[in-house]
């Protein structure tokens, strides 16, 4: 419980109708949540516009309203609110309603396109391997320490994030590593926290059924380092054009990375195989047992944070090395059938073609790369024959399935996929809607020797038609099928 007045710091206020001495026991911007003495944030979200919900509100036994449009009729016995931006408010009044966690904690945010879930993992693995209590906030998982919480978005909503790094201090967190997606960026759900540093991986075609533009996408990546306070760091990829973007109009302590050009950090690959990465870092030649040009950079990116954050480079070289993840990027999964099967979440155009080549970095040449994707319903369209023409390029067979269809049609977003196979390369390419059956035939294409790609889905583990998630889990099929076809 608190005082309306406390969790209202730093809100700014347009007007105020009503008491400002109440105590108030949580915060909502669902009204079907608002419990009585409540305080009731209206929204004007992507799908509904919260004003139309506050009588709602108010009839569940909300106290108070926060809004950018006051109702025609104000009642008598609750206090109203208004502001100019009510999400920007409620990660405000989230931020004073926990007791300004953030401000306890060291919290870094990594976005870009691709790579914010291998850095932040990195970093979380890390840290726990230099001894400090760690949270990580992820798309696959949140965790304080090794204790994992189920993560339903990219980043939570501005309650849920403050509940969640109050639960890390009092765990006695020293760090926190965020994943920062430009949808949370862009709703102000990381309004109020106060950063420790940030990070820039990349970007590349994603999100524009959202962001309409990308433009739009970029501004919404820049807004975390413009909001950046001059104590924390900002370390931004180099190698991509946006990354000095990122840097224009940012307070905080600046730094680079590359693979390519100067940077305040770098790195050399050495060597790029099946079993791992070999790297120059800092004049030291480090075997790591990731994979892929892509992780180079994430590599690269989790040192840097750490050497800025003051750990020891050495020990940090040492602990990175050991480890090896399992969250469904660039994953093998083992089998007795002589072929290298590879789950990895590769989503959006740039990673897929980074995956691809990864494999053909690695490759003999002598074998088959067999390659399994879909795209997602009711999202970006116009990544979708990107998605194929890039499959088809680098692989000798493609299947198109299903990626979580949500309410479209997955022939629908086959046939879009289709727009995008060159005419010369059609006969390489089978549409198969089962996603199931679309792996299954990969495994019976395949022989030893050969390299499969299970491509889009990664961690997850359910199939999304029509509203409703259904299990399935890419690395299970994967492995069931492999087994059943090639150990008759």
């Amino acid at each position: 419980m608190a005082l309306l007045k406390d969790i209202l710091y730093k809100v700014k206020l347009l007007s105020v109708s009503g008491n400002m001495e109440l105590d108030v026991n949580s915060i909502h911007f669902d009204s079907r949540k608002v419990l009585n003495n409540d305080v009731f944030v209206a929204i004007n979200g992507t799908q509904v516009d919260g004003h139309e919900y506050i009588e709602a509100a108010i009839e569940k036994g909300a106290k108070a309203i926060v809004c950018e449009n006051l109702p025609k009729k104000l009642n008598p016995e609750i206090t109203y609110i208004q502001t100019d931006n009510s999400a920007r408010a409620l990660g405000l009044m989230a931020d004073n309603f926990y007791d300004h966690p953030s401000s306890k904690l060291s919290l870094v945010a990594i976005t870009g396109t691709n790579g914010k879930t291998t850095t932040v993992t990195l970093l979380h693995q890390l840290f726990r391997r230099l001894g400090y209590n760690v949270g990580l906030l992820s798309t696959v998982q949140n965790q304080i320490n090794e204790s994992v919480i189920p993560a339903t978005h990219t980043t939570p909503d501005a309650m849920q994030l403050n509940e969640l790094l109050q639960k890390m201090v009092k765990a006695g967190c020293s760090y926190v590593f965020m994943e920062a997606s430009s949808h949370a960026i862009d709703q102000e759900r990381m309004s109020g926290l106060k950063l420790a540093g940030a990070v820039f991986s990349n970007i590349s075609h994603d999100h524009l059924d959202y962001h309409k533009s990308f433009e739009s996408y970029i501004k919404a990546k820049k807004k975390l380092f413009d909001e950046l306070p001059a104590t924390a760091f900002a370390l931004v990829n180099v190698d991509d054009k946006r990354g000095m973007v990122m840097l224009q109009n940012c307070k905080a302590t600046k730094y680079t990375y590359s693979l390519k050009m100067m940077a305040n950090y770098r790195a050399k690959v050495l060597s790029n195989a099946i079993q791992g990465l070999e790297l120059n870092i800092d004049q030291k030649d480090v075997w790591f047992r990731l994979i892929g040009y892509f992780n180079a950079y994430n590599l690269l990116a989790t040192y840097a944070v750490a050497t800025i954050l003051e750990e020891d480079s050495i020990e940090v070289l040492t602990h990175l090395s050991q480890i090896e993840l399992k969250n469904g990027r660039f994953e093998q999964i083992p089998n007795n059938a002589g072929i290298t099967a590879i789950v990895d979440y590769a989503h959006t155009p740039d990673a897929l073609e980074n995956v691809l080549h990864t494999i053909d970095n690695i490759r003999t040449g002598n074998e088959q790369v067999l390659t399994v994707i879909g795209c997602g319903g009711n999202r970006d369209k116009d990544k979708r024959p990107l998605m194929a023409e890039i499959a088809c390029r680098l692989s000798d067979r493609v299947i198109l399935t299903s990626d979580n269809p949500r309410n479209e049609e997955p022939g629908q977003i086959i046939a879009d996929m289709q727009k995008g196979v060159p005419i010369s390369q059609v006969r390489k390419v089978t549409n198969l809607p089962d996603r199931k059956e679309a792996i299954k035939l990969a495994c019976s294409f395949a022989q030893k020797g050969d390299i499969i790609l299970v491509a889009g889905k990664g961690h997850e583990t359910y199939q999304e038609i029509k509203g409703v998630k259904h299990h399935f889990d890419d690395k299970e099929t994967v492995n069931e099928m492999l087994n059943l076809i090639h150990n008759r």
